[in-house]
C-alpha cells in the first residue's frame, strides 16, 4: 500500500536524483517550438538513447510520460503547468522513472493483480481528487468517473492508469530493496542521534545589526550614482503583465446555494459525517457540532462555487462571442450585467498580483494563456470564486533610470555600508573577546563594556523550530550551526548574516530528559530508519542516473560525454 507521505517522498526523490545530472541536463523542445504534452507542459516527444544498454523506444517514452504526469496529478492535485521550468523537471523525471522501471524488470520485480487493485483503490481515494469530485474525506472516486472526467481529457484511459499503478508499485519495491541498508540501525546509534538532535544548548549572543549602524554612514548623490552603475543589473524589473478581471465571488452565491439545498443541508452534513468516519473527517473540530458546522459550510461553499462557475461560463460565452476581439469586451459585457472589473497593478510571474492572493492558475493564465490575439482566459476557479481575465498589455523587462529609483538606490547603499560597518565591528569584537574573557571577565561583561547588548537565548536544540530572540537578526539554523561547532565555555567566531552578524557564547549543554527520551525513542527510531532508507535509495538512484542517463538526450543536449 502506497501512502501519501511516501508518494511525496518519491516525488522529491526525482528532484534529488536530478541534482546528479543537472550539469548536463538541457530541456529538449522548450519554448514555442516544443510540443505540448499531456497536461499542458512543454515536453519533448523525441525518444532516443539507451538505458542499461537497451534502446529507448517511443512506446517506452510515451508510457513513462503518462506515468510522470499521473504522479504529478496525485501529488499536487492538478496537471503540470505550461511553464518551461516545470516542463524541464518533468522531462528529467521521465528518464529517471524509465531507468527505475527498466531496473525493476531486470530484477524480476513482479506486481500482482491484488497489489494493483489495492493501490489503485488508494489512489482513487487520494485527497488530490477531492476538489474536482466534491468528495468527503476518504471517499473513493468511481473508476469510470476518473477515466471519463480526468484521464480522457488528457488522452489517457484505464490501461494507462493501471500501467501507472503497476509501475508505481514496482518503484516502491525498488525503494524497499535499495533502501534496506539504511534500515540497519542499532539502538545505540538511535540513542546517540536522538541526543544530538534534542540536547538543548544554553547560550548567549551579541547581534551586530546593520540598523544600529545606519547613523554612522552617509551617502552622497555621487555615491548613489556610482553604486547604481556598478549594480545596475540588480535593479532590472522582470517581465510583467497588466490584466483586468471579473470575479464571480463565491460569497455572492451562498444565499442561493442555501435555498437550493434547503432542508436537506443538515441531512447531507450528517450523512457525510457518518460516511467519513465521524470526527476523523474534521480533525480540527473539537466537538461533533463543530464538525457538522464545518461540513455544512463546505457543502454550501461547493454548491455556491458551482453556481459561480455557471454564471462565469455564461459571461465568458458572451465575451468570447463579441466581434471584433478586443480586451475592452470584458468591461463592455461586465457593464451590461452590472459587474465590476478590477485592474490590479502589473505583476510578475514569480509573485502574482500584490493586491490579493490569486490562485496559481490566475498567474499562469496571465503569462501563458492570454495573448494579444486571444486576450481572454477560460474561467479560473480559486478559493474565493471564479475569475475571467483579459490581457491589457505585456510589459517587457527593463532597468529603470536612476532618477526614478534614486531613493531606493540610496537606501540600498546605506544599508550595504551599514552592514559592512556592523560586520567590521563584530569581527573586531570576536577577535578581542577571548583575550578579555581570559582575564576573568564574563561574556556579558565584555559586551556591556563595549556598549553592546548581550542576550540570553532560550534553550534550543537542533530540533527546535524557532529561536525567538533571533528576531530577524539571524536564522535558527545559523545559531544552531554556531552552537554545535563551538565547545562549551567558548565563543564562536564572528558569524556574518544578511543583517550583519553575531557572536555566540555556549554556556552549557543541558541534560536530556531521560523519561521523555525513553517515551520518544521508539517513534524516533522508526522515523530515523525510514529517513536513512530513503537516503540510501536516493543515493542509489543518483549513482545509477549519473551512469545510465549519460546516453540520453538529457546528456547529449549539453554535450556530456
Amino acid at each position: 500500500m502506497i501512502h501519501t507521505i511516501r508518494k511525496h517522498a518519491k516525488w522529491l526523490l526525482y528532484v534529488v536524483a536530478g541534482l546528479t545530472i543537472t550539469s548536463f541536463v538541457i530541456f529538449m523542445g522548450a519554448g514555442p517550438a516544443g510540443n505540448r504534452g499531456n497536461g499542458g507542459g512543454y515536453v519533448s516527444t523525441n525518444a532516443s538513447g539507451t538505458i542499461y544498454g537497451q534502446p529507448i523506444t517511443q512506446d517506452m517514452y510515451d508510457a513513462m510520460k503518462k506515468d510522470v504526469y499521473l504522479d504529478y496529478l496525485f501529488n499536487y492535485g492538478q496537471w503540470p503547468g505550461a511553464d518551461q521550468q516545470t516542463a524541464a523537471q518533468l522531462q528529467q523525471r521521465i528518464y529517471v522513472r524509465m531507468m527505475m522501471i527498466q531496473k525493476a524488470k531486470a530484477l524480476g520485480v513482479h506486481v500482482s493483480d491484488e497489489q494493483t487493485e489495492t493501490v489503485a483503490a488508494n489512489f482513487l481515494r487520494s485527497p488530490a481528487l477531492e476538489r474536482d469530485f466534491r468528495l468527503e474525506r476518504g471517499q473513493a472516486v468511481p473508476l469510470s468517473g476518473f477515466v471519463n472526467q480526468v484521464l480522457a481529457r488528457q488522452d489517457m484511459d484505464a490501461n494507462d492508469f493501471e500501467n501507472f499503478v503497476r509501475d508505481d508499485v514496482a518503484v516502491e519495491q525498488l525503494q524497499l530493496l535499495f533502501g534496506l541498508s539504511g534500515q540497519m540501525l542499532t539502538p545505540q546509534e538511535a540513542t546517540n542521534e536522538y541526543i544530538r538532535e534534542n540536547q538543548e544548548y544554553s547560550a548567549q549572543v551579541v547581534f551586530f545589526s546593520a540598523s544600529n549602524y545606519l547613523g554612522r554612514v552617509s551617502v552622497t548623490p555621487r555615491d548613489a550614482a556610482e553604486f547604481y552603475t556598478n549594480y545596475m543589473a540588480d535593479y532590472r524589473v522582470p517581465d510583467r503583465v497588466q490584466v483586468s478581471y471579473v470575479l464571480f465571488s463565491v460569497s455572492n452565491y451562498l444565499g442561493a446555494a442555501k435555498q437550493q439545498i434547503g432542508t436537506n443541508l443538515d441531512l447531507e452534513a450528517q450523512n457525510a459525517f457518518n460516511q467519513s468516519g465521524g470526527m476523523q473527517a474534521v480533525p480540527d473540530a473539537k466537538t461533533t457540532n463543530d464538525a457538522l458546522v464545518y461540513i455544512r459550510n463546505f457543502i454550501l461553499h461547493q454548491q455556491a462555487m458551482m453556481n459561480a462557475a455557471t454564471q462565469a461560463n455564461l459571461f465568458a460565452q458572451s465575451v468570447f462571442s463579441m466581434e471584433p476581439v478586443t480586451p475592452q469586451n470584458l468591461a463592455t459585457v461586465a457593464a451590461q450585467r452590472g459587474l465590476t472589473v478590477e485592474h490590479p497593478v502589473p505583476f510578475t510571474a514569480d509573485y502574482g498580483p500584490s493586491e490579493f492572493t490569486a490562485p496559481t492558475a490566475f498567474t499562469e493564465a496571465a503569462f501563458h494563456e492570454v495573448t494579444p490575439d486571444s486576450p481572454f482566459s477560460r474561467p479560473i476557479a480559486g478559493q474565493n470564486g471564479v475569475y475571467i481575465l483579459a490581457l491589457e498589455k505585456n510589459i517587457p523587462s527593463e532597468i529603470p533610470p536612476l532618477d526614478q529609483i534614486q531613493s531606493k538606490v540610496t537606501d540600498d547603499l546605506r544599508n550595504r555600508l551599514a552592514t559592512i560597518t556592523a560586520q567590521r565591528v563584530g569581527t573586531n569584537f570576536a577577535h578581542q573577546l577571548p583575550m578579555q574573557m581570559a582575564t576573568g571577565k564574563s561574556f556579558q561583561a565584555v559586551g556591556f563594556a563595549d556598549g553592546l547588548n548581550p542576550l540570553v537565548l532560550s534553550p534550543f536544540s537542533l530540533s527546535t523550530q524557532d529561536v525567538p530572540e533571533a528576531d530577524g537578526h539571524a536564522t535558527g539554523n545559523q545559531l544552531k550551526e554556531a552552537a554545535i561547532t563551538t565547545p562549551v565555555g567558548s565563543t564562536s567566531g564572528f558569524v556574518p548574516t544578511d543583517d550583519g552578524g553575531f557572536v555566540l557564547y555556549v554556556q552549557s549543554r543541558l541534560p536530556v530528559d531521560q523519561a521523555k527520551m525513553a517515551a520518544d525513542l521508539p517513534q524516533f527510531t522508526g522515523q530515523l530508519r525510514q529517513q536513512r532508507a530513503d537516503q540510501a535509495f536516493s543515493d542509489w538512484v543518483q549513482h545509477e542516473a549519473s551512469r545510465e542517463l549519460r546516453n540520453t538526450p538529457l546528456a547529449r543536449a549539453a554535450g556530456a560525454r
